[in-house]
């Protein structure tokens, strides 16, 4: 894997950097949860907010903030990650409702927890240990047990994660569903590249691939936008630096080329389709984010 990982700019826990971003995400989700109107429901996002020093002055709900839904990050942004929740839930729910009966998922997350999946499904936690340690510790606190059998896969995407992830049962030749949820864009091209690949080459006729892209040029462009400089300046998380700035693979189409059946939308459909969430706006940092869903065809 030489040349094709990601460098080290994060730390090893959620307490900076890319693991930050996380919390980020587990915050918008409790705001969702907690919504009227709510399109997602992680009754555990909140408990991860409030466990993070880092992040424990966070709202987590709509109400614990000043100007509400005009706020750029906990209205706008916020919004946005409940909407693409509900999205890669439903995903995950029709996969397995067409016979896929593996689910890995990368990052922070707790699908295993709150997804009504068959319970034959196996799903599979790929994410460094600090990330896993900090999530058991909360969700043992909380005595939380999954809905299904949940394996964690404590590896760091710049090792070997496709051996550690088969040492531990998954098995390649039965269908799967995948999920990279926010994840490819802090990633070099090539890392992308060889993620995807090998995706590919660990799954079956059957399988399914969800993640979001970028296709924004010069990302630098959007640096004054509403939703980053909010984040810059609410949290202190600047995204344009955790992303990586080169040029990206078309993973869409080196999937296509290999079988798969691909589609890519933008945000603002699923938002027109649910009544909820963010529609474009000026200057639009979310204007580049398509989200990405391929199934792999019989040969």
């Amino acid at each position: 894997m030489a040349g094709t990982t990601p460098q080290h700019t994060d730390a090893e826990g959620v307490d900076g950097g890319v693991g930050l971003t996380a919390l980020l995400v587990a915050a918008s989700r409790a705001i969702e949860t907690h919504r009227h109107d709510s399109l997602a429901q992680d009754a555990y996002a909140e408990h991860f907010v409030r466990a993070a020093p880092a992040c424990t002055h966070w709202p987590v709900r709509i109400e614990e903030v000043p100007d509400g839904d005009d706020n750029p990050l906990w209205g706008r942004f916020a919004r946005y990650f409940g909407l693409r929740t509900r999205v890669l839930d439903d995903f995950v729910l029709r996969s397995a409702g067409a016979g896929a009966r593996q689910v890995v998922l990368l990052g922070l997350d707790t699908r295993a927890f709150r997804l009504d999946l068959p319970s034959d499904c196996v799903l599979f936690e790929i994410d460094r240990a600090g990330v896993l340690a900090f999530k058991e510790q909360v969700l043992t606190g909380l005595s939380a047990a999954p809905e299904v059998k949940r394996v964690p896969v404590p590896v760091d995407l710049r090792e070997d994660w496709a051996g550690a992830l088969t040492a531990v049962g998954f098995d390649t030749a039965a269908p799967s569903v995948w999920l990279a949820e926010g994840l490819l864009f802090y990633l070099p091209g090539p890392a992308e590249t060889y993620l995807v690949d090998t995706v590919d080459r660990l799954t079956a006729a059957g399988s399914a691939l969800a993640f979001e892209a970028k296709l924004e040029k010069d990302l630098l462009a959007y640096r004054d936008s509403s939703i980053y400089t909010a984040t810059r300046r609410l949290i202190g998380i600047d995204l344009l630096d955790l992303f990586d700035k080169g040029p990206r693979p078309d993973s869409a189409g080196a999937l296509t080329a290999r079988g798969w059946s691909t589609s890519m939308h933008t945000p603002f459909e699923f938002t027109r389709r649910h009544g909820r969430g963010p529609l474009p706006e000026s200057n639009d940092a979310l204007e580049g984010n398509r989200w990405v869903f391929a199934r792999k065809l019989a040969p």
